[in-house]
């Protein structure tokens, strides 16, 4: 049942406790309880809103960079990831397979400010021994959300 519970939830995180309870056959309470479990072993760790700042008339610039990286003996990527997850700048840090280590996004109000987030603290740790930076330039799809516009079909109705 946690499982159906988490995909439910995962796309729509507002969903009432009674609507969940019925689509999955069981007791509000029931639902509820295993909300309450999820959290406290960390399976939930956060509700979110996806938002469309374009839309919203608020300009930001998001990034995604690429980081390669020392590993520390006994430690691997762990205490370097540390570090850069604890910036606030930071929105998320992975550990990726490819020719860099580790994935960081990051967002800030213009592409000299995420540059200079990169040039004066990422580049400057001692285990970063490169990175790439790649700015978003428009998102089409986020976290399972179709965020562009939809194209119109143009084509001319044929009527037989």
């Amino acid at each position: 049942m946690r499982e159906k519970i988490l995909t439910f939830i995962e796309k729509n995180g507002r969903i009432e406790l009674q609507e969940l309870a019925v689509l999955l056959g069981v007791e509000q309470t029931v639902v509820m309880n295993e909300l309450e479990a999820m959290q406290k072993e960390n399976i939930i760790c956060g509700y979110h809103t996806l938002i469309n700042w374009e839309k919203a008339g608020v300009e930001k610039v998001s990034a995604l960079i690429e980081v390669r990286v020392t590993p520390q003996r006994g430690r691997g990527f762990d205490n370097i990831a540390e570090r850069i997850y604890n910036y606030p700048e930071v929105n998320a840090v992975y550990l990726i397979s490819g020719s860099y280590d580790l994935m960081v996004t990051l967002e800030g109000k213009t592409l000299r400010e995420v540059a200079q987030f990169v040039s004066d603290k990422l580049s400057t740790l001692d285990q970063v021994l490169s990175t790439q930076t790649n700015f978003i330039l428009k998102k089409y799809k986020d976290h399972g959300t179709i965020m562009a516009e939809r194209s119109k079909d143009e084509r001319i109705q044929m009527i037989p």
